[in-house]
């Protein structure tokens, strides 16, 4: 028999990041210039800021980096902000509704460059950097459409809303709440991340800020300007997303000033199978489970597996592992195809795939077994491609407890699987990381869920399902380390970047107490 033709793969038509760096400069000229984006603030593009090199996490090729900004400068772009915030929180609802709405259209109009854009800067492919836009924009729109019950008797906070988040969903989450916090009357800046999404969100607040949206866009490193973005007194409230460690550091610091904040870190969500049958279920919902190789907040990458079961979760978790598709998420066969359907490409850097690695052979000489391990050759890649930045999934039993992958997320395509053989063992396998954001228990009683969920610290446990951070008026949370501050979602949101009645205890994980909504 012949061997099968391996189809030489080329960059579609129109998708190179020159192609997208052209478009932002006829689109946006006042916040792009020939070689960077700008800083904004005090209502105006600045060309201000060191542009740090920065390459793409598909190809290594070089990108537009953040233009980081010193202390000195952090500490004007906030008082400027200020300014904006005094004025704004007097304009009417209507009038805030009509430009967020206005802004919305914009977004609208431009979504395919903003989706190329998450493409090139942080390795989504086309169908979920898609994803990321739509669910911005719709969410928003949600909050236009709904905002008077959720904003009555309420009023701006006395300041700006600070945000820093991370660069996993630069669209979803962090214009999302930057526009949701601009419709309840208040400034809002944010520090571009440090690993990707600069240009996408440049767009996005540019178009934003030509509606009059009070929006300050920054670039620089945590360190030197957290005593701006956190600590200046000017700041009404912090949101952060990220990891457990920086997150420590600005709960730290906002305890100690009193100040209103949002906090999500991470967390190990688990997924637990108990006294189980259904698993072409399971089969069916394991590819998507590794929707950008797992670089999600919501991510599962550990399964807690009754010991008595584990011969038939193998037998239906692997043939789905084995069908996840990674590649170059703009390579086509011939240039008139669509994008590829994957289900991730690269990790966020080349940097983070060599950790990823080392962290799975350090595991696997301490003995985790390796019960899957995927090749890049079965990925889809151009000739001559540099592939530094790419994993494919790769699945461990029994990691030992030294290793990082037994009691943190490792946000990337790895799963592993820890074997229990009661009740008890199961609810500390999954409470291993003191606090989650999600969790699911497969099992068929529904006594048997019901009895154990509440157990489960989590804010959100599916049953068979998985849980996501949710949209419009779902809730979001998380329990013990994973949360700090008001949760979000729904009118808690709204609620958490206002004031209400005095004396009003917001739901959240607070220094002085925790209340469920």
């Amino acid at each position: 028999m012949a061997p099968t033709r391996t189809p030489t793969l080329t960059l579609k038509p129109g998708t190179a990041w020159s192609d997208a760096w052209q478009r932002c400069l006829a689109v946006a000229p006042e916040s792009f210039r020939d070689d960077r984006v700008l800083n904004l603030w005090d209502a105006q593009w600045q060309p201000d800021g060191s542009p740090l090199p920065a390459t793409s996490p598909i190809d290594l090729s070089p990108i537009a980096g953040p233009p980081r900004l010193d202390a000195a400068t952090a500490q004007k772009t906030v008082r400027a902000s200020l300014d904006q915030h005094r004025a704004w929180r007097h304009v009417p609802l209507a009038e805030r509704r009509a430009r967020v709405a206005a802004t919305l259209d914009v977004l609208t109009e431009h979504r395919e460059l903003l989706a190329l854009l998450l493409v090139w800067e942080i390795g989504k492919p086309w169908r979920l950097a898609q994803a990321d836009v739509d669910r911005a924009i719709d969410g928003v729109r949600w909050y236009v459409d709904g905002a008077e019950p959720m904003l009555a008797d309420r009023t701006p906070l006395p300041g700006p809303v600070s945000n820093i988040a991370s660069w996993n969903y630069p669209m979803s989450v962090l214009v999302h709440a930057m526009l949701v916090q601009a419709l309840a009357g208040n400034a809002v800046i944010a520090k571009t991340p440090t690993d990707g999404g600069v240009a996408c969100l440049t767009l996005a607040c540019a178009l934003a800020a030509r509606e009059g949206i009070p929006i300050t866009l920054v670039s620089g490193s945590g360190g030197e300007l957290s005593e701006a973005l956190v600590r200046s007194p000017e700041i009404g409230c912090v949101s952060f997303v990220g990891g457990r460690d920086t997150g420590a550091r600005i709960a730290t610091a906002v305890a100690d000033l009193g100040k209103r904040h949002i906090l999500e870190q991470e967390g190990l969500n688990t997924w637990g199978v108990w006294n189980y049958t259904d698993w072409d279920a399971l089969t069916a919902v394991i590819p998507k489970l590794f929707d950008y190789g797992k670089q999600r907040c919501t991510a599962y990458p550990r399964f807690v597996v009754q010991r008595a079961l584990f011969a038939e979760f193998l037998a239906a978790y692997l043939p789905a592992v084995r069908s996840v598709r990674t590649g170059h998420p703009l390579a086509v066969e011939n240039p008139a195809d669509s994008l590829p359907t994957l289900d991730f490409g690269p990790l966020i850097n080349a940097a983070k795939a060599e950790e990823l690695t080392d962290q799975v052979a350090e595991a696997i000489d301490r003995g985790a077994v390796p019960l899957y391990r995927g090749s890049l050759t079965d990925g889809r890649f151009l000739p001559g491609q540099d592939t530094s930045a790419y994993v494919h999934p790769v699945t461990l039993l029994n990691p030992p407890p030294s290793s990082p992958l037994h009691h943190a997320e490792p946000f990337g395509p790895v799963d592993t699987i820890v074997l229990v053989d009661t009740e008890a063992e199961l609810l500390a396998a999954m409470n291993a990381s003191n606090g989650a954001l999600v969790a699911t228990l497969s099992t068929d009683d529904p006594a048997t869920y019901e009895r154990l969920a509440p157990q489960i610290r989590a804010f959100k446990v599916g049953h068979g399902k998985p849980r996501s951070r949710g949209d419009r008026d779902e809730l979001f949370g998380g329990f013990g380390g994973s949360w700090r501050g008001a949760f979000v979602g729904g009118e808690l949101l709204v609620h958490a970047v206002t004031e209400g009645p005095e004396g009003e205890r917001l739901p959240g994980n607070f220094p002085d107490y925790h209340l469920m909504p």
